[in-house]
């Protein structure tokens, strides 16, 4: 078989470096579009400059060779628009509508913008309009499901461009003229076979070529996948696959007859695999995939998946792994050869294998960072090597690359409805494997969405424990991004969920986190009762170190509120409690708060020794940090006290501890500055 890559919505192939160009035909188009971008829009006819950017639309049916229009008309208009191309998918493969808001949200992380997990919609559009209003970019919008979509994400700049490719027209979106696509032009056609087959076999029977271009009615998906089948196999003529769509019933469009006679041409292994990447999610695979799919060997899938390659059935995506996706013109037609032959059961085994391998390869991704502990490093052995990542940093770029496939696949296993016990381990493992390797702040964004679906399993399966895990996490990355009085809501739902759970440690840290929000909100009477109350519970299930941590809590709701007497009393019920557990560096923090608290209260002299002790214990904890803060602390309350010369060994003290790390000492005394 042939080594082309082959666009199968398109007429785009993968060539030579050498060649002048991979695209064929659509001249005529390319011209329009082009005119149509220099065109004065309505508004500015009547003299005014257009708000907004403008709109092309590329009409034509999946196949038609749509988006490698767009595509190209994008290379050759990309010098004037210098900030670069972004581009979209609006559809899933199996034509659900996107969401505008995982659009804008993408969109904003090519631009290297972040935007709060769990903004809405409107928050996210317009953070992305913000984006845009100081660039000249070009937006190829794939797939386009309706005017909605288009609109919403529109810059509000006349310096953009949006190219949009669908189906039919965008009725709503002002001053649009639609290029509607047809067949390539019979020349081009041929050319497209010719790229395929060698020169010979379309010079010998340039009739027969012309032939099959009218049985394919000029179709680049249909030329590429008539081409793909003639290239594996060199003895067949050009007018041997035109008898054979000759022969095939008329049912369907061109595209449906050549697909028909290519998938019956597979081996019977093979066909079985085609047929069952309709289940990939998002339309995208890798060898891992088709082999859980499948059943078959991961190299054996690799093979496969580049024939399919060659013979147009897939085409290889843009990434650093070997993947592949499945070209939106076949996607409906694999999914209903896929209920043909195969029984629904097969097909719910063959979800789960792809569940289970992906949850597997989750927790190689995850392990390969864990290799300080000996129990990781036996576990991580014990997996087999194809399942076995070789370092840290592959592990990070498989789980960066295939992240679109990955979130797909648990919106996917949830939608089922019927993989919930693998969803669920789907979802645990992605959330630990991205909290790994990018941190909870850099993946926050799509945790967010993760535990949302967590939620979703836990409410439809009545699990309380786990909703309670699941509002929880919510609320916190609520409550991180400003969003109190919604992160409060949760907490009180997740207190709810783990009273009925029965689960000491979810409603234990959902009083305490209701009381945090409380205390956020301004509201420290309230927060000051929440913590209480989930002292009260640490206390009597002998949780000391909790119990000392709460203590903290309640001194600060009780020093905001101006009660310093119960903040002191607090801060040494905490000072005993780590004392009693041996936390030696929260036992320095809290003389170190105890300190300040004192200081509030106008007991300078008690604070400057509770100050003196709480160094003492910041030296036993290797705490630097916390000893230079304290000496400054000290130098003020000296300075207070009328002792400038003492205060000027306590900084000097504190200058010494920080001269290696100056942006340490800039935050410090930022931080004493504002106290």
């Amino acid at each position: 078989m042939t080594d082309q890559a082959v666009d199968t919505d398109g007429v785009r192939l993968s060539q030579d470096p050498a060649e002048e160009s991979g695209f064929l035909g659509r001249t005529r188009e390319l011209k329009e579009l082009r005119a149509d971008i220099e065109r004065a829009g309505l508004d500015t006819l009547s003299g005014r400059k257009a708000p907004r950017a403008r709109v092309l639309l590329i009409a034509g049916r999946p196949g038609s060779g749509r988006t490698a229009l767009a595509e190209e008309l994008a290379a050759q208009v990309a010098d004037d628009y210098p900030d670069g191309v972004l581009r979209a998918r609006l559809s899933e493969p199996d034509g659900t509508r996107v969401p505008v808001a995982r659009l804008a949200r993408d969109l904003l992380t090519e631009l290297d913008r972040t935007a709060p997990p769990g903004a809405d919609e409107d928050d996210l559009t317009e953070a992305l309009r913000a984006a845009l209003a100081d660039r000249r970019v070009l937006l190829l919008l794939d797939a386009v499901a309706d005017a909605e979509q288009v609109d919403a994400l529109l810059p509000d700049t006349p310096d953009c461009l949006a190219v949009a490719v669908a189906e039919g027209p965008l009725t709503g979106i002002a001053d649009v003229r639609p290029c509607t696509l047809g067949g390539l032009d019979t020349k081009s056609a041929v050319e497209l076979l010719s790229r395929h087959t060698g020169s010979v076999r379309i010079t010998v029977d340039p009739r027969a070529a012309e032939q099959l271009v009218e049985l394919c009615q000029a179709q680049p998906a249909a030329l590429t996948l008539a081409g793909g089948w003639l290239a594996a196999r060199p003895q067949a003529a050009v007018a041997d696959l035109a008898k054979h769509l000759h022969a095939e019933a008329e049912e369907g469009s061109a595209l449906d007859r050549v697909f028909r006679l290519v998938h019956a041409s597979l081996p019977g292994t093979a066909a079985r695999m085609l047929r069952l990447l309709s289940l990939a999610p998002a339309g995208l695979v890798d060898p891992h995939t088709a082999s859980a799919l499948a059943g078959c060997s991961v190299s054996g899938a690799r093979t496969t998946l580049d024939d399919f390659v060659a013979l147009g059935l897939l085409r290889a995506a843009d990434s650093p792994l070997p993947e592949y996706e499945v070209p939106g013109c076949l996607h409906e037609r694999l999914t209903r050869l896929a209920r043909k032959h195969e029984r629904p059961a097969e097909l719910q085994l063959a979800r789960a294998r792809m569940l289970e391998r992906t949850v597997r390869l989750l927790q190689s991704c995850r392990a390969v960072t864990e290799t300080d502990s000996p129990q990781a490093r036996e576990k991580l052995l014990a997996t087999p090597r194809d399942l076995r990542f070789p370092h840290p940093r592959a592990a990070a770029d498989w789980l960066r690359a295939r992240r679109p496939a990955l979130l797909a696949a648990a919106r996917l296993a949830v939608a089922d409805g019927e993989l919930d016990t693998l969803a669920r381990r789907l979802m645990s493992q992605l959330v630990r494997a991205m909290v790994a390797h990018f941190g909870t702040q850099a993946a926050a964004p799509d945790l967010y969405g993760v535990h949302r679906l967590v939620l979703d399993v836990a409410e439809r399966r009545e699990l309380p424990r786990e909703k309670a895990a699941a509002l929880l996490n919510l609320a916190d990355l609520d409550a991180r991004t400003g969003r109190t009085a919604e992160a409060l809501v949760r907490y009180r739902a997740a207190l709810d969920a783990g009273r009925e759970a029965n689960d000491p440690y979810a409603t234990g840290r959902a009083m305490e986190s209701v009381g945090g929000a409380h205390l956020e909100l301004g509201d420290y009477d309230r927060a000051a009762d929440w913590f209480g109350r989930a002292l009260a519970q640490r206390l009597a299930r002998d949780e000391r170190a909790d119990a000392a941590r709460v203590y903290g809590r309640i001194a600060t709701a009780h020093t905001y509120a101006g009660r310093y007497g119960e903040a002191v009393r607090s801060w040494r019920a905490a000072i005993a409690g780590y004392r009693r557990t041996g936390d030696v560096a929260a036992h320095a923090r809290a003389l170190s708060e105890l300190a300040r608290v004192q200081e509030y209260a106008g007991r300078p002299e008690e604070s400057l020794r509770t100050c003196q002790e709480a160094v003492d214990w910041a030296r036993r904890a290797e705490d630097d940090r916390l000893q230079a803060a304290l000496h400054l602390r000290l130098a003020d309350t000296l300075d207070r006290l009328g002792d400038p010369t003492a205060a000027g060994l306590q900084r000097s003290a504190a200058e010494r501890m920080l001269r290696e790390d100056p942006a340490d000492a800039c935050e410090i005394r930022s931080a004493e500055s504002e106290d």
